[in-house]
């Protein structure tokens, strides 16, 4: 599985991706996770506004910072 965080390094960015990566751990799976902080890479998936959570290049949430069990909950409708 592949998870991308899309945005330019702010706060929330940040945020969103430690709670990816806290959800990977609490759920034991294999993943990645790649951020994304070119403007233009950041358009291509129609996100506005950041940050952006993308899994397996499908945008899943945009312009919030997800919690651990949101995220966990995406994950495993993903499976």
């Amino acid at each position: 599985m592949e998870i991308k965080i899309l945005g330019s390094g702010c706060a929330n960015c940040k945020k969103l991706e430690a709670n990816a990566k806290a959800a990977i751990a609490e759920i034991g799976i294999d993943a990645s996770i790649t951020k994304v902080e070119d403007i233009k890479e950041v358009m291509k998936y129609g996100v506005m506004r950041t940050p952006g959570f993308v899994i397996n290049e499908k945008v899943k949430s945009y312009g919030k910072v997800l919690s651990v069990a949101e995220i966990i909950k995406l994950i495993q409708t993903q499976n």
